[in-house]
Parts: C-alpha cells; sequence; structure tokens
C-alpha cells in the first residue's frame, strides 16, 4: 500500500515524500481513511508506530479554510509532556508547509513563561498542540477560545492518565463543542482509558495494531550482572570499548539522573541529566545538544521514555530497572527506530534479578545473564519467598502495583500480628 492510496490531497503527499516516508505504516495505513471520513477512532499502537502521521495528515485536511477576523483553532492536539509537544508540533508545521492554505500551528506547554504564548496568539491560530495544563492557563487568561475545535486528538492518552490529568481533560472536554470528530489514541487500553473512550467517543473504528504487524525494531537486547557499585565504572568502559557517540541512560530517581551524570563527567565523559525539575530551557538545551552529538550521554528519568525521536540512537541503557514491564518497552523503543539497528542493554544487580526475571517472563523473552571481565558480580542474591505464607507481593521483584504495603512489611517483621486468612 502507499500514501497515493489513502485519499490524501496532492499537497500532503508532496510533504510526507519530502519528509522521506514511502509507504505507510501499519496503524497509518488502517487510521487515516476512516480519521479522513470524519470517523472517530479508538486506536492502539506501541512506540515508534507512526502514529503522528496517522493523525496529523487527516488533520490538516480536514481544516477548512479560516475566514475569520481572529482565527480560532479547528483542531486541538492533547499530549502529556513537553518534550512530546514539541515534537508533534514540528510534524505537523513540516507538513502543512506544502499546503496551498497559510496553516498556523501553536505549540503550548508549561514550565516556561505563558506571556510569549499568549503574546504568540494575537491573530488567533489553526491547529493547537499542548499539554492540558497549560491549555487551560491560555483559556483561564482569556488568550484562546476553543469553542470552534472541530477535531480533537488525545495522544499517548494512557500515560496522560498515569501523569494524572484526568482533571484537566476533564475540564478541557467542557470547553469543546459537543458536536467534533475524536482521534484517540494509546499504547495500552487500561479500565480508566477504556472507560474515558465510552465517554469520549462516538461509535468509533476501531484501530488495533500489535507488534506482530509492526514494521519490526531491530533492538538487541543484552543483560549484564553487575554489581550496583560497579555500573558507573561499567558504563564509562562500555562506552568507550565500543565506541558509542551516544547513550541514553534511564535511571529512577531525579536524583540519580544528576549523580551518575556527574560521576561520568568526572569521567571524562560529556553528559548532562535529564528530569521533570530541570526548566524547560535546559530540557530543549539538553536534547538539541544530544541530537546534534555535542553530549555523549543524557541520564534520564522516565520522562524521556515516550515520545522521544532521536534518530540514530544506538544504544539505551536501564541503569535501573523500569519499574514496570511497558515502561521497559516504552525504554528501548528510543533506539532501533526508522529501521535502524539498536542496543539495549540492562544492568542487572543481586537485589533486582527477581524484578528481572518478571521483565522477561512478561515480555516473553530470555537472555542470558551476561558477565563483563573485571565487573563480575560478587553481591549475593537475596533470598525470596515462595512460601504461601508470603505477605501479597513479596518476592514480586519490585513491579509496580505488586509490591507488599506498609502493612505487608510490618506484618513480616512481626510488629501486627499476620493476616486473616480470607
Amino acid at each position: 500500500m502507499t500514501f497515493s492510496s489513502l485519499g490524501l490531497s496532492p499537497a500532503l503527499l508532496a510533504a510526507v515524500a519530502q519528509l522521506g516516508h514511502s509507504r505507510p505504516t501499519p496503524i497509518q495505513q488502517e487510521a487515516i481513511a476512516p480519521a479522513l471520513a470524519g470517523r472517530d477512532l479508538l486506536s492502539s499502537a506501541q512506540t515508534g508506530s507512526g502514529k503522528t502521521l496517522a493523525f496529523a495528515l487527516p488533520l490538516l485536511q480536514r481544516l477548512q479554510p479560516n475566514t475569520r477576523r481572529v482565527r480560532q483553532p479547528q483542531a486541538l492536539v492533547l499530549v502529556p509532556t513537553r518534550e512530546l509537544a514539541a515534537q508533534v508540533g514540528e510534524v505537523i508545521q513540516a507538513l502543512a508547509q506544502k499546503l496551498p492554505q497559510r496553516v498556523k500551528v501553536s505549540v503550548f506547554f508549561g514550565g516556561v513563561s505563558i506571556n510569549p504564548q499568549m503574546m504568540s496568539l494575537r491573530g488567533g491560530t489553526d491547529v493547537v498542540v499542548a499539554t492540558p495544563g497549560r491549555l487551560l492557563d491560555l483559556v483561564a487568561h482569556n488568550a484562546l477560545k476553543l469553542d470552534a475545535v472541530a477535531l480533537l486528538v488525545l495522544d499517548e492518552a494512557d500515560r496522560m492518565l498515569d501523569l494524572g490529568f484526568a482533571d484537566e481533560l476533564a475540564q478541557v472536554l467542557m470547553q469543546l463543542p459537543a458536536q467534533r470528530q475524536n482521534l484517540f489514541f494509546s499504547a495500552t487500553f487500561s479500565p480508566g482509558v477504556t472507560a474515558l473512550a465510552n465517554t469520549l467517543l462516538h461509535d468509533p473504528v476501531r484501530v488495533e495494531v500489535d507488534a506482530a504487524q509492526q514494521q519490526p525494531m531491530e533492538i538487541i537486547q543484552r543483560a549484564i550482572a553487575v554489581d550496583t557499585a560497579k555500573r558507573t565504572q561499567l558504563l564509562r568502559q562500555l562506552m568507550q570499548q565500543h565506541a558509542w557517540p551516544r547513550a541514553l541512560v534511564f535511571v529512577a530517581t531525579k536524583f540519580a539522573a544528576e549523580i551518575v551524570a556527574d560521576k561520568l563527567r568526572k569521567g571524562g565523559l560529556t553528559a548532562e541529566p535529564f528530569h521533570g525539575e530541570l526548566s524547560q530551557g535546559k530540557r530543549t538545551q539538553v536534547l538539541t545538544d544530544f541530537k546534534l552529538e555535542r553530549l555523549q550521554v543524557v541520564v534520564a528519568t522516565d520522562v524521556a521514555a515516550r515520545g522521544l525521536d532521536i534518530v540514530g540512537l544506538p544504544v539505551v541503557v536501564n541503569f535501573d530497572l523500569p519499574r514496570s514491564t511497558q515502561d521497559y518497552t516504552h525504554r528501548i523503543g528510543r533506539t532501533g527506530r526508522a529501521g535502524e539497528p539498536g542496543l539495549a542493554l540492562s544492568f542487572v544487580s543481586s537485589s533486582t534479578q527477581a524484578h528481572w526475571r518478571l521483565i522477561e517472563k512478561r515480555q516473553q523473552v530470555q537472555l542470558e545473564l551476561e558477565s563483563v571481565p573485571g565487573f563480575e558480580a560478587q553481591d549475593v542474591a537475596p533470598p525470596v519467598s515462595t512460601s504461601a505464607d508470603a505477605p501479597a507481593g513479596m518476592g514480586n521483584g519490585g513491579v509496580k502495583g505488586l509490591r507488599p504495603s506498609k502493612k505487608d512489611k510490618l506484618r513480616a517483621a512481626g510488629v501486627l500480628p499476620p493476616k486473616a486468612p480470607a
């Protein structure tokens, strides 16, 4: 199948070709035609599937010539993070360059001053890409009205709910006209996502693209056994030994991001932390430097696990294992994109072996736990309880949602009496 068979205008076909896309991905093949026909969509596809084009192309084709004296947005794209907002905005702006009529695309997110964003809305806009909080701020300042929105896109809906945007989403929906088209994209259909879709969508076309249908990501996965205290030294050696020009390194906390980046700098590598507490200016600068290869290593929390498209990123390192197996998928999906090969390394210490086994099980992979000469693991793994009397969640490797509760820990320590049998 080609893009020309999907009903796109010649201008958009020229824009797609200029961006280097020759054939539509499975999510684009299934989503573009019904979206062009005005249908609501409930779409599921994993990271790297090409879903930005799947909604951006119909969005631009369905725009009507804006004849108002002050333009009002006809399309609204809601996203969970600043980086994803900037990335989606860039794609829509690039596609719009070939259109016969001028299309103004505005991108709004928090973490920066609202005043320049308000100034940019003088004369109005056609398409808004925004995080929910900053969008509501602009509405509250009377800088933006949403009563002409004819098309709403929710991108990474599952992530939005994970980050606690449910109340803000409800407030945004109240500002929109009841009659509109809705395109709903989510990596997973959790109960919260399903409930939101049932409220939001009218007779939707359901599009689900599983891993087998997607263009294969050429990612080699490896796991290395290493003691916790030696991980930074091992990372430095691997960077030098393999001459990786760049590596995206995931850690569990913003504090760890700062510490590991500092240690890498002291070891002679150009490295910067990346986490949600940095100013937007700093985050933008770090990503720019990384993409231009002025930085060798970015040490990031899971704020970088979705939405970042870094061309030619050779390796992702799980310095700390992710809390959930879903986060593992999104992390390693930062490499091996657009048909290029990539490598995903996971450091496994004695205390995280049980958690790693669960990740393997849920990802349906089984990797040899390798050793690197000079960094052989010496620590002994803690015992894992398999007793039927063990408190709920014990011995699960720390998977999110399955950790022992505070009461379980107190029962295990003998402070509280055992839980009564069911």
